[in-house]
């Protein structure tokens, strides 16, 4: 059997998480690896039917949040905030905040692989924890705790701002006022070794350049371009 680690100094979970649960066989079955049970088939519930409700919650919590802190941003715009706060390594990245790994009942073979750092069972962990918080306590209590853990929504998505779709922001910048045809993409150049090409692509709104970029593949020669022509002021 695989206990949780303990750690004298730390404050308790619920301590961290910022609830007492009424119910604390809902924590408890929070952090319910479904590997437990190759070890436990005494118990028959894991996190899973927890996580499914937590990931719902979620987004409704975001959704709400981000059309409220962003008034004139339009739905795509939104989408992708929504999908950047809630996709899979950002919620490992908050359960590692709450150092919910530590934990995890886990199997031994499960611990023995590392389980209690991967980014699939700490994502999980997350989204059932903020389900079990919605059975025990509601909405409300809910939305209070998992957006103090968020803190400023535009700082948080500042940090993953370079893994957002540029390409994509040009396009709905341009589309309400060009259609969805206006924009193109032009490869105009390729050096190097072909271990080591680098692409030249510059992107236009009908025959006027906005920006030009440089990149090891075409798409990210492309994604340069498009930021460039966002950071230009000519759009």
């Amino acid at each position: 059997m695989s206990a949780p680690a303990e750690n004298s100094s730390a404050p308790p979970l619920a301590e961290k998480l910022g609830h007492c649960f009424s119910d604390p066989a809902l924590l408890r079955l929070a952090l319910t690896h479904p590997s437990w049970l190759q070890e436990h088939p005494e118990e028959t519930g894991t996190n899973q039917r927890l996580e499914f409700l937590g990931d719902a919650v979620i987004q409704l919590i975001l959704t709400e949040a981000l059309y409220q802190r962003y008034p004139d941003e339009r739905e795509g715009v939104l989408s992708r905030h929504r999908a950047a706060l809630s996709k899979g390594h950002f919620l490992a990245g908050l359960a590692r905040e709450l150092d919910l790994g530590a934990h995890l009942r886990l199997a031994a073979s499960e611990e023995q692989t590392g389980g209690r750092d991967k980014p699939a069972a700490l994502e999980d962990a997350f989204e059932a924890v903020i389900g079990a918080v919605y059975v025990d306590a509601g909405l409300e209590p809910t939305r209070a705790i998992l957006l103090r853990h968020y803190g400023d929504l535009a700082d948080r998505l500042a940090r993953v701002a370079p893994a957002e779709n540029p390409k994509g922001r040009l396009q709905e910048r341009i589309q309400p006022t060009h259609g969805n045809n206006a924009l193109r993409y032009d490869v105009v150049h390729v050096a190097g070794e072909d271990h080591e090409r680098e692409y030249e692509a510059r992107v236009f709104l009908h025959d006027q350049e906005l920006g030009s970029g440089r990149g090891s593949s075409k798409k990210s020669a492309e994604e340069v371009a498009a930021r460039a022509a966002l950071e230009s002021g000519r759009v």
